[in-house]
């Protein structure tokens, strides 16, 4: 195969002990400057290529979507991306694993419907009911949180249009109350909240609704609550646990491999079991790590790919490079995770130079991107970067990104 260099296969030394083949950290950043289109000479053609690229895109916050594709695409503009989004839907947003929202091409939708999204539906599904039975709305929190999402799924099937979330709770009134989902924690975040929210995620990992047409701007644009057939043109079949853990695990190894156990099993916010299982469907080979750990990629993913001219990236928060393992030692270095993750492990924005990152990157009140480096990258890594933040600033058009998971060093904190 042109551009690659074969791994050996498993070897028997003069012992007769098997070994495995390995894959370097070195091989690794470059397998991540090529498949993540990260690196200037390997980025794609539009937005759906991205996101193939990556898997999924990260969309907890509705900026990193169009930032991500930005740092991966060539020429792409705000509108391209929402066209992909809500003309030709060949994106579409899903509340999947880890109950994260995501961006996945339309063709994996029904994996992730069948297996995270469901394993997700189940838990909150119970979560709710729970908090429905404690604030005295019902005695039978799940039938009564049943029986409302019913209704709102119909008045959905009902408005081509998709409806806001404060329409549909006028349209159905039980759903104006506040719950608490956390009664035993002491965060901020536990608070009482609106039900409404709750009945439409739910409806959404059922794959009964979907974040629809936007109203307000692309870096935080309010959706407009849509019935997934409408939507997509056609009836959702999910596909069953197994077949759908299978293909996302599929899909993430392309991307990410070799990936750890670990790695896995926290991308996709599910059981070693359901691990293992699909990585023993997908005949899955072991290779071995820098620092002797054990890795996994797909069978036919055994090569080493060519090595990359050097390059520099400006990626957004909770992008999906950055957040695409659990184990990131072989590309960001461990004293640098506190200036660069907020203490619930979200990643902020960062500066990439030769596959690892270096630093963040942050806006001024003109808009203009400037990084913000911990390491040393010399005057070619300098010069590369201010390439990308020259870039990045002509892309946001002016706009200043804001960010809840910005992270110490974007904030400007002193850390020890």
């Amino acid at each position: 195969m042109r551009g690659v260099t074969k791994l050996p296969g498993l070897v028997r030394d003069h012992g007769g002990m098997t070994t495995r083949p390995h894959i370097s950290d070195e091989q690794r950043r470059t397998r991540l400057a090529r498949r993540h289109a990260l690196a200037p000479a390997h980025r794609v053609a539009d937005a759906l290529a991205a996101t193939r690229a990556m898997t999924v895109l990260h969309a907890t916050e509705a900026a990193s979507v169009h930032l991500a594709v930005a740092a991966r695409v060539d020429g792409c503009t705000l509108a391209d991306i929402d066209t992909a989004l809500y003309r030709d839907r060949s994106l579409v947003k899903q509340l999947a694993m880890r109950r994260t929202l995501f961006v996945f091409p339309r063709d994996l939708l029904p994996a992730a419907w069948g297996s995270a999204s469901a394993r997700v539906a189940q838990a909150e599904g119970r979560r709710v009911a729970k908090a429905v039975e404690r604030a005295g709305i019902s005695d039978h929190g799940d039938r009564w949180f049943t029986e409302t999402r019913s209704r709102v799924a119909e008045l959905l099937a009902n408005a081509p249009g998709g409806l806001a979330t404060k329409e549909i709770r006028a349209l159905v009134p039980e759903l104006d109350v506040r719950v608490n989902t956390n009664p035993n924690s002491t965060s901020a975040w536990a608070q009482p909240v609106q039900i409404a929210p709750w009945a439409l995620t739910q409806l959404g990992l059922e794959a009964r609704a979907v974040r629809g047409l936007p109203d307000g701007q692309w870096r935080n644009p309010r959706a407009r609550w849509t019935d997934m057939a409408t939507w997509l043109g056609e009836a959702p079949t999910p596909e069953d646990a197994q077949t759908g853990y299978a293909r996302l695990i599929e899909r993430y190894l392309r991307t990410f491999g070799p990936a750890t156990e670990v790695d896995i099993v926290w991308w996709l916010g599910s059981t070693k079991s359901a691990v293992r299982t699909a990585l023993a469907t997908l005949e899955a080979v072991e290779v071995g790590l820098d620092g002797g750990g054990t890795g996994y990629v797909l069978p036919d993913d055994l090569d080493l790919d060519e090595e990359v001219e050097p390059w520099a990236a400006l990626a957004p928060t909770l992008d999906p490079t950055l957040m695409g393992w659990k184990e990131r030692e072989f590309y960001l270095d461990p004293k640098d995770r506190p200036y660069l993750f907020d203490t619930n492990g979200n990643g902020g924005t960062t500066a990439w130079w030769n596959g690892r990152v270096v630093g963040c990157w942050v806006q001024d009140k003109d808009g203009s991107v400037r990084p913000v480096l911990r390491e040393e990258v010399g005057r070619a890594g300098e010069a590369a970067l201010a390439v990308e933040a020259e870039r990045l600033t002509d892309f946001m058009e002016g706009a200043i990104v804001s960010s809840v998971y910005a992270s110490a060093m974007q904030r400007g904190a002193i850390l020890p």
